[in-house]
């Protein structure tokens, strides 16, 4: 119930062209149904990882890390700061033009306020992706999903998912296989995924790759602010290379160079105890999920 409120609390108030809308939502009983616009081309997860399925270009690959960036820093933005704690390839939906939008809020949180560092709360989210100081401290922060874009971009760079068991015991785990190459122009080319048949700018790998293993960095503060990550994903868009050598400007100093219906069943989710008639209804803000049949689908 929790998760389908707070779903319903922050869908029903925001609005962005990468956030998925919520068209409206259902509750009979202990029956709880969410409708949301219909996304014709399904989760990235099922284009990344079913062999079925066409390998996505690079640029369309570009495009939907530029998407969800942007998706998040709205969020991470907003007048009322919010923390998204479930950043996953699953939850990124795909429009008919491959346009990224997030999905699923229900483990959103709202960001601190003020003198506040962090937000303290039970360790919720998904294995491989949730930040490491997240899952050690139960400290919440807008860089803990900075951490867990890392690992999807990561995920569109190699094609590999964040943890895979039917991989050497080396490889299983994709950053700690993946990001001390990052950094090494001899071997980040290496791990870029190879049914992309090398049909990408090495330049732009690069940029892409250097990004990565910033976001991904140990040190919360090492990280960029996803508002930096939108900068420098945006001259990797189309027939740009990105080749601007300006670096970008980390939000707490230094730089680096960059050179549908959910049924609410839980997937592949870990919580632990760190820390603290139907009624069809439109997500209104003024109308509470638990309150009376006062409002009505749009």
């Amino acid at each position: 119930m929790y998760v389908w409120q707070t779903e319903v609390n922050f869908l029903g108030q925001l609005r962005h062209p990468n956030l998925v809308k919520l068209i409206g939502y259902c509750c009979e009983e202990d029956h709880r149904l969410l409708v949301y616009e219909f996304m014709f081309r399904g989760s990235l997860e099922n284009h990344l990882f079913r062999k079925a399925t066409v390998p996505l270009s690079w640029a369309t690959r570009m495009m939907i890390a530029l998407g969800a960036a942007k998706g998040l820093a709205f969020l991470h933005n907003a007048e009322r700061p919010v923390i998204y704690r479930d950043f996953k390839t699953s939850n990124i939906l795909l429009d008919s033009d491959y346009t990224a939008k997030l999905s699923d809020f229900g483990l959103a949180k709202a960001g601190p306020q003020g003198d506040e560092t962090h937000v303290s709360t039970r360790v919720m989210g998904t294995y491989g992706y949730a930040a490491p100081e997240y899952v050690m401290t139960g400290h919440l922060t807008a860089r803990s999903d900075v951490y867990s874009f890392g690992v999807v971009l990561l995920e569109l760079l190699t094609g590999r998912k964040s943890f895979d068991k039917t991989r050497p015991s080396k490889e299983q785990n994709l950053v700690d296989w993946a990001r001390p190459k990052l950094n090494d122009k001899r071997k980040l080319l290496q791990i870029i995924d190879p049914r992309l048949e090398n049909q990408y700018s090495a330049r732009a790998a690069q940029k892409a790759c250097s990004l990565a293993y910033y976001c991904l960095s140990q040190n919360p503060k090492a990280r960029p602010l996803m508002s930096d990550v939108v900068e420098t994903l945006e001259p990797l868009q189309g027939s740009n290379d990105g080749v601007n050598e300006m670096p970008l400007t980390l939000g707490v100093g230094g730089s680096f160079p960059m050179g549908g219906v959910s049924d609410y069943r839980t997937r592949r989710r870990f919580v632990s105890n760190v820390g603290p008639g139907a009624n069809c209804r439109s997500p209104n803000p003024n109308c509470s999920p638990g309150g009376p049949a006062a409002c009505r689908v749009r």
